[in-house]
């Protein structure tokens, strides 16, 4: 029974992209604004009512009434903003614990979730905690719902954190009340409307200056001077803090004899406890924030790690692939040196069509327009087409030239139709939408000069390259393909040789059995199988096909699915291999470059959009850039090597966006319709003629080549 394709994954997919994507702004909403950032312009102008300027540190503006209240004398509160930070507080806690002090911390909720061991402790040793923002943003710049999310957001992380609340709440950039603008009063005003006690300070040490222990605690001091109560202002985050541990235990000995005593606000005025217990529900919401955030920051640093492997790995690739090439061209050029005499065997062309006509005639109008010397034949395996395929095959006429008309039962069957009834020595397959050369033939087959040759890869390229669908097709055959066709040719481990171009001995088709329909990649299956006998799969590069490629993103996706389906299950097929040499040089190469790498490639990609959006900019982007180059250097000099020209490059940058992007889909789709155990259905693509076109890329390039060649007949001719 035919099983239709998954589609649920499609919704996975963008689901777990959605996924990814919060969670990383998540992370990139905490971490992109935590500690002393730098702050946007604010309007200034204006201050607070004379109320607040002229009155106590600590601010009630609950029920609409303005309050405020001092220290009472000789109390001192000594506050510590930023935190918590898992070097600077324990410190901290420590002087305090030595003097029998307590503190009032004002916590920045993405610290809380990240260290929720330190709040614990913070309220375990009796001191006070109070909201700072989530993010330590600048709530005089930000409109109410932002500063509304950043109170509720520290409340739930304080709640997962520590199973409270705090009624407590300090803006951060904010200092005395004497320099409270109007700005910071409306911001105020809203936290004091959400049911929390504004405090400001009676004494910066604007420790974040780093001025020097003594400077910080003679600003302590001269604030609680004449037996004032005062709040002093610290911090136990956002840089290094070493001169505040100092400053705090001098501080308390310079005062501490002198009568004052240091404590919590709370406990100063009077007022019960700043912190509350967390509902239940508070606490679930809040522990799930703290998962989440800490979560994302996992993963922020994996996707760091794992885009730091797969960039190497891109870039050893490249190298290696470079170097790979260079060594087969020297080969190759010493190999012809040898100057070995041409060899013609005997050669049977298979064609298997499939509602081909199209192209057809142009296909069989290349391969009769040859100049192999030797015996030929061409079949054309007609499976089963419902257009006029057979008929203008039918009507074609040339010495060697058969039609089989047979039911159709897919491209293994057809190839395996023409295997029975052919009598070369040779077998060329060839696609249905593909031309030869003049002297592909000949080309071809020199490789069988050697013995231990059993089959051989031809040189195919795209014809329809004008568009741009087409040129990143060029691009992808000429650089991805025969690059790496090249060093497994030097590895002896060719994993495909591809249906548009391929030549096997005979006596090795009929040693492996032919062509099997357990996969949708059969020329695959076929040349592992090949491979796994011992025999050698070798590339010839001056052998060309020329092919059409799918024009339109519909016709590329369903080629690319089979192709990849195909692949994977010959992979699954061959597992076995691993314990050979062959498996565990071209299954390891496979696995690593065209499953594994596509399948972490999307969430690669999402991570160097945040690091564009939430890290260094710059940084992200010149990396994609050097990306790109080395793609281009490997590519210009692929295409060197090809002899074509290098201008197509001008569209791998936007390859990276769309092109690159599709064939990870592909994968993807591929590994779980072989997970769900779908039996995906042949796909067939519809051809647009590319060859019946003399003015055409690849009709130029033939009318060129058969002007070469006549050229060399006529010096030939004029010579003798």
């Amino acid at each position: 029974m035919k099983q239709r394709d998954p589609r649920a994954h499609w919704f996975l997919l963008a689901f777990g992209c959605f996924l990814l994507s919060c969670i990383l702004l998540m992370n990139g909403y905490v971490s992109g604004a935590v500690g002393e950032v730098p702050r946007k312009p604010v309007d200034e102008s204006g201050q607070a009512p004379p109320e607040v300027t002229q009155g106590g540190p600590v601010v009630n503006t609950q029920d609409g009434d303005l309050r405020s209240v001092h220290m009472p004398r000789k109390t001192i509160a000594l506050t510590f903003d930023d935190g918590p930070d898992p070097r600077w507080t324990p410190q901290i806690l420590d002087v305090l614990k030595k003097h029998n002090a307590r503190g009032s911390f004002f916590m920045v909720g993405g610290n809380v979730a990240k260290h929720p061991e330190l709040v614990q402790r913070v309220l375990a040793e009796g001191h006070e905690i109070g909201n700072h923002t989530y993010t330590h943003a600048d709530l005089a710049d930000a409109p109410e719902w932002r500063i509304k999310l950043e109170l509720n957001l520290t409340q739930r992380a304080l709640a997962g954190a520590a199973g409270v609340k705090t009624t407590l709440m300090r803006l951060p950039y904010s200092g005395s009340p004497l320099g409270t603008t109007g700005a910071q009063w409306k911001a105020a005003q809203v936290v004091g409307d959400s049911g929390y006690l504004v405090v400001f300070t009676d004494g910066d040490t604007k420790d974040w200056q780093h001025p020097g222990v003594d400077t910080m605690v003679a600003s302590a001091v001269d604030s609680a001077k004449g037996g004032r109560g005062a709040i002093i202002m610290l911090h136990d985050a956002g840089g290094d803090r070493a001169d505040v541990v100092k400053a705090v235990d001098k501080i308390i000995t310079t005062l501490q004899p002198k009568g004052y005593q240091f404590t919590t606000l709370a406990e100063a005025l009077k007022l019960p406890r700043s912190e509350v217990a967390a509902s239940d529900q508070d606490q679930m919401i809040g522990k799930t924030l703290v998962f989440t955030q800490n979560f994302a920051g996992w993963l922020v640093n994996a996707l760091a790690v794992l885009f730091g492997v797969a960039g190497v790995a891109c870039v050893l690739r490249l190298v290696v692939l470079i170097g790979f090439a260079h060594v087969h061209v020297r080969r190759v050029r010493e190999r012809k040196k040898d100057d070995l005499p041409e060899i013609s065997p005997s050669l049977t062309v298979i064609v298997p069509a499939y509602n081909e006509e199209v192209g057809i005639a142009a296909t069989l109008r290349s391969l009769q327009d040859n100049d192999y010397p030797g015996e030929l034949e061409i079949i054309v395996v007609n499976d089963g087409s419902d257009d006029r395929t057979s008929e203008i095959v039918g009507e074609m006429t040339g010495p060697g030239l058969r039609l089989i008309d047979k039911e159709n039962g897919g491209k293994p069957s057809a190839l395996n139709a023409g295997i029975a009834a052919a009598r070369g020595d040779v077998i060329v397959m060839m696609d249905g939408d593909t031309v030869f050369q003049r002297d592909t033939l000949r080309k071809l087959v020199q490789p069988f000069t050697d013995p231990k040759v059993g089959a051989i890869s031809g040189n195919a390229k795209v014809a329809n390259r004008d568009g741009i669908w087409g040129r990143w097709q060029h691009i992808e055959y000429v650089i991805g393909f025969n690059l790496d066709r090249r060093m497994f040719d030097l590895m002896q481990c060719m994993p495909t040789i591809p249906g548009a171009i391929g030549a096997f001995r005979k006596e090795v088709l009929d040693a492996v059995g032919g062509l099997s329909d357990d996969t949708l990649a059969e020329d695959t299956d076929l040349t592992m199988s090949i491979s796994r006998s011992g025999w050698h799969v070798v590339y010839e590069e001056t052998a060309i096909a020329w092919t059409e490629a799918p024009s339109s993103l519909q016709q590329l996706w369903r080629q690319r699915y089979r192709w990849c389906y195909g692949t994977i299950q010959a992979m699954w097929k061959h597992r076995s291999s691993l314990r050979e040499s062959f498996g565990r040089r071209c299954l390891s190469y496979l696995v690593g470059f065209q499953v594994l790498l596509p399948l972490i490639a999307p969430a690669v990609d999402i991570y160097t959009l945040y690091g564009v959006l939430f890290g260094d900019p710059v940084k992200s982007l010149v990396t994609w850039l050097v990306f790109v180059l080395l793609q281009a250097v490997a590519g210009a000099y692929a295409l060197h090597l090809d002899r074509e020209r290098v201008h197509p490059l001008w569209a791998l940058p936007l390859q990276q966006f769309v092109y690159r992007q599709l064939m990870y889909l592909v994968v993807i789709q591929s590994l779980v319709t072989a997970v769900m155990g779908n039996r995906l259905a042949w796909q067939t693509i519809r051809r647009t003629g590319t060859f019946a076109d003399p003015d055409s890329a690849v009709g130029r390039h033939m009318a060129a080549e058969r002007r070469d060649d006549a050229k060399r007949e006529d010096k030939t001719t004029t010579h003798a």
